[in-house]
Order: structure tokens, then C-alpha cells, then sequence
């Protein structure tokens, strides 16, 4: 079944629908969320929020075309939130209590892209982030983040630009 009727099925109460859709994206959103959140568990944990949160929400969704931006939307808000909390948390933490052993995960993803990405502003490493791992274009990641496309493109083009220099 294509896209478009999932969608439009999913947005009606279809339940098998909605979980053809999140078959489809559950891997990008994950990817996503996982280099957003930095580790496994948080991105496992975002994502599942933002699941819950979309399927509450799908009747709202008027446009089946823009299903890949809505979820991302979510998942992208999802994500905010969960680094605001635990900033949060963190503030109120006992220092040795944010000492941790690395994750599997986090033993993959290579250290230096971690720091190319960690010297990007937080708007710009998601403009990254959308484009790099989701696959998203500037209208899309504009539809996502609210920035305007024109904008999109330049913070990108700047965010590689700095990665490569730091990389060199």
C-alpha cells in the first residue's frame, strides 16, 4: 500500500495503518534521535514519545503529504524536550553520578564526527542532522524546525564547512 493511503487510513483510526507508517520510519527516526540524544536509551526513549504522541495526534494531520515532516516535527520537539530535562536533571546531579561507561552504540559512532557536531550551534547540528541522517531537503528540515528553507541552506552550508575545517 503507498504512502498517501496509509496515511489517510491511519488519520481515520486504522490502526494496522498507523503501524505500516511507523514501519516505514521507525529506522530514520531512530538514527535521528540517537545522534541528536548522543546514546541508545534516550533515543529509544524519545522515539517512543514521539510514537505515542503521533498516534494521539494522526486525526489532526491534514495533509497526508506532509506526514514525514509532522512525525519528524514530533520527534524533533520530542527530542528538545528530553535535552532540556536533562539538562536539568544534570544541573541537580551529584558530578559522579554523570560519570558512565559508553554504550556499545556510543563506541561506533566516531569520535571525531561527535566533535565536528559538537562544534556546531544546537540549530545548526539538527540542520545537520535532518539532512545528513534523515535525508531531508531544506523544505522539509524548514518544515520541521520553523527556520525558513533560504536559512536552512546557508546554517547547512556553514555547519559543513566548519565540520570540515575541524575535521582537516
Amino acid at each position: 500500500m503507498d504512502e498517501k493511503t496509509l496515511v489517510q487510513r491511519a488519520v481515520t483510526g486504522d490502526k494496522e495503518a498507523f503501524a505500516g507508517l511507523y514501519t516505514r520510519y521507525k529506522d530514520g527516526l531512530y538514527r535521528y534521535a540517537f545522534f541528536k540524544l548522543g546514546n541508545d536509551a534516550d533515543a529509544q526513549d524519545a522515539l517512543s514519545d514521539c510514537i505515542v504522541a503521533a498516534y494521539r495526534s494522526i486525526g489532526s494531520l491534514k495533509n497526508a503529504a506532509t506526514f514525514s515532516a509532522w512525525i519528524f516535527r514530533i520527534l524533533y520537539r520530542c527530542c528538545c524536550s528530553y535535552v532540556k530535562d536533562q539538562i536539568e536533571q544534570n544541573s541537580r546531579a551529584d558530578i559522579s553520578v554523570l560519570e558512565r561507561v559508553p554504550t556499545e552504540d556510543e563506541k561506533l559512532l566516531s569520535v571525531e564526527i561527535r566533535e565536528a557536531l559538537d562544534q556546531l550551534d544546537p540549530a545548526d547540528r539538527d540542520i545537520i542532522l535532518l539532512s545528513a541522517v534523515a535525508g531531508y531537503n531544506s523544505r522539509e528540515i524548514s518544515a520541521v524546525t520553523g527556520i525558513k528553507a533560504t536559512t536552512v541552506r546557508s546554517r547547512l552550508s556553514r555547519g559543513l564547512k566548519k565540520m570540515r575545517t575541524f575535521l582537516e
